[in-house]
């Protein structure tokens, strides 16, 4: 891919943008007393229809080839305690974990242990349930499976209702999720369409423990993070007294923060869950993009697009993919939950990685798409 200069499309003037972007709708020291007593800050907020307010606690960091552009934390890792967001804070990363476990998949294919267009019915044994022997690796990895997912976000179902019969401590290894979807019909044919599928990435997580007999949280840390060098990137429970995370935190029916130690499982799988910081997730993206086995993930991996303006959008492996003139202007991966809103982007032909990492609920995608605005040239 022909590369262009970062500063020949970012604005000169970028870092003052964000930052006033930013600081607009950044928690402050002011508001922790008003954080910790867990009372909502603004309606008119980046949770609501606009970007203003104080509500946003997290991170955010722009890269280019020659380091960072702007960097920006706010907020409370520990609301109760008052500690502070720092750039180095880990956060969970919900589906955005997606990416690392495509990664491993993308590593284990080129040591010749598995191949994309295998059927999933090869590695794992399904028989008896509702996923179809045409289900292929790739097809996983592009949300182009068809199966059914145990919560089906795309038709406005919610994660965290699957925990309020069943507790959420009770779902902590990747098999842990199978009676959620297996037994579940079809959406459609593999390949016929693009549907955002969390258990997909659970079958692949199953298949990475099955072939390397190593558990999926080990594999992940010692194959992908390690080498990545992404030094600051874990897996934890959440009861775990031995790591520094920040917590989450979500706005209940009556308004008030809440904690979302009941929202979802206690410790990342496949699908969700994994802890790291703004930086490591630059370091990935730099590492996928240079590498020779991992590039890939970078490219379109189905046929199907969808016309969103002036873009096309498609799948890679594991990531999103936005096409311009025909090449890659984004790719990037979302993860959400209860206490949890981030968003991490890559730019392949400016060199340029955008990560905004939060643990108060608030409307990033919203953020970062006024801010992609207000960073480009010509936008």
């Amino acid at each position: 891919m022909e590369k262009i200069n970062a500063s020949s499309i970012l604005r000169p003037d970028a870092p003052e943008r964000l930052r006033s972007l930013f600081d607009a709708c950044g928690m402050k020291k002011a508001d922790s007393k008003k954080a910790a007593s867990g009372k909502a800050f603004s309606e008119n907020s980046v949770s609501g229809n606009a970007i203003s307010g104080k509500d946003f606690s997290g991170v955010a960091l722009l890269t280019s080839p020659e380091g960072p552009v702007f960097s920006y934390a706010c907020g409370y890792e520990n609301l109760t305690y008052g500690i502070e967001n720092r750039l180095d804070t880990a956060f969970d990363t919900a589906s955005i974990t997606k990416l690392f476990t495509a990664a491993g998949i993308v590593l284990l294919e080129s040591r010749g242990m598995l191949g994309l267009e295998e059927r999933i019915h090869s590695i794992l044994d399904l028989g008896g349930t509702q996923i179809p022997e045409d289900v292929k690796l790739v097809h996983l990895l592009t949300h182009t499976s068809g199966i059914a997912d145990d919560a089906d976000e795309e038709s406005g179902e919610d994660y965290s209702a699957l925990f309020v019969d069943t507790p959420n401590y009770s779902f902590r290894q990747n098999r842990d999720f199978l009676k959620n979807f297996v037994h579940k019909k079809p959406n459609f044919k593999p390949g016929e369409q693009i549907r955002y599928n969390n258990c997909a990435f659970i079958l692949l997580g199953l298949a990475i423990e099955k072939l390397t007999g190593k558990d999926y949280r080990t594999f992940i840390t010692e194959e992908i993070f390690r080498p990545f060098g992404m030094m600051n990137s874990f897996f934890a429970a959440k009861e775990e007294t031995g790591r520094r995370f920040a917590e989450g935190y979500f706005y209940g029916e009556d308004g008030s923060l809440k904690k979302n130690i009941y929202s979802f499982p206690p410790i990342g799988t496949a699908d969700s869950g994994a802890y790291t910081t703004a930086e490591d997730l630059d370091r990935f993206w730099r590492y996928v993009n240079d590498s020779p086995v991992f590039h890939k993930m970078l490219l379109p991996h189905t046929e199907r697009k969808r016309e969103q303006g002036e873009y096309r959008y498609t799948v890679g492996l594991g990531a999103e993919l936005l096409e311009r003139d025909g090449k890659i202007f984004r790719a990037w991966k979302e993860g959400s939950n209860d206490g949890v809103c981030n968003i991490t982007v890559f730019y392949p032909e400016a060199g340029l990685t955008f990560t905004i990492l939060g643990n108060v609920d608030a409307n990033v995608w919203r953020l970062h798409a006024e801010a992609e605005r207000q960073m480009f040239c010509g936008r």
